[in-house]
């Protein structure tokens, strides 16, 4: 991993051909792409990255908004000379893609959306908010456990404990103020992407995993409705990390998109 000299974001950028940005959700790092990551650079210059107080990027902001984590990401291609690029992003990752494909429409080639919240109801934005206030008080490791439940299946986490136990890790890592901060965004960021999706203007694929009931496929349906022209792939059986539990699954889902639009390929 290399450290920006600009806004001290971590980073890696490998392979070649057309940029790919992959975007982590919260409390984890740019690290949860790595089942993805060997069969993209066959094709693609992939560029991941640890979101602002994820990860070794160095926290520099006391508040966040989705602006920020965009202006982190806008910073960090300018500083590697790239102009366009295709976003895939993760939950939070997914709630950042969609706005910087929103405000910088001319630097979007295609965006892929993966298990990331629209119009939650009142009452799981309220789930939300709880969860963001036991954060608060009493650290990321407040809310792993039940993190862990929601992204998993049963049976994964018992035959895989190891990797339960590494995914923990990074969770309880993150410094409680960052953490909470970034949590803040994800409880109440997609009110302002609500009605303002219909703007993207490039191609755009949204996956679901059909058990994450917390990024579920009914908001997947609504986003593809509203942002013109998208495709929708609903993965059955799966939780919120599918990408994780199930990495084929998620890449057949969203890798022969990139293909076809930065590629022309259609087999």
């Amino acid at each position: 991993m290399v450290l920006s000299l600009k806004n001290k974001t971590s980073f890696s950028l490998t392979g070649n051909g057309p940029t790919v940005v992959l975007l982590h959700g919260l409390g984890l790092n740019n690290q949860m792409w790595e089942f993805q990551v060997p069969e993209l650079i066959q094709q693609f210059q992939v560029l991941r990255y640890d979101l602002l107080g994820h990860g070794d990027t160095i926290s520099t902001q006391n508040k966040y908004s989705l602006d920020s984590f965009v202006n982190q990401l806008i910073e960090l291609l300018d500083e590697l000379e790239i102009r366009e690029c295709s976003l895939v992003g993760f939950s939070l990752g997914g709630m950042i893609a969609r706005s910087f494909a929103i405000k910088h429409s001319d630097r979007t080639q295609a965006l892929i959306i993966l298990n990331s919240p629209h119009n939650r109801t009142n009452e799981q934005r309220e789930a939300v908010r709880q969860r963001v206030k036991q954060a608060e008080i009493f650290g990321p490791d407040a809310t792993v456990g039940e993190a862990l439940k929601r992204w998993f299946t049963e049976e994964f986490l018992i035959q895989n404990p190891q990797l339960a136990v590494r995914i923990r890790g990074w969770i309880t890592s993150n410094e409680n103020v960052a953490y909470t901060n970034a949590y803040r965004v994800l409880a109440e960021g997609d009110l302002e992407l609500t009605n303002s999706i219909t703007k993207i203007a490039c191609p755009t694929l949204v996956v679901a995993c059909g058990e994450d009931y917390g990024n579920s496929p009914e908001m997947a349906v609504q986003m593809a409705d509203l942002i013109p022209e998208a495709e929708i792939k609903v993965i059955p059986t799966l939780k919120h990390l599918g990408l994780i539990e199930n990495p084929s699954a998620i890449n057949t889902a969203f890798i022969p998109f990139l293909k076809k639009i930065l590629l022309q390929d259609n087999s």
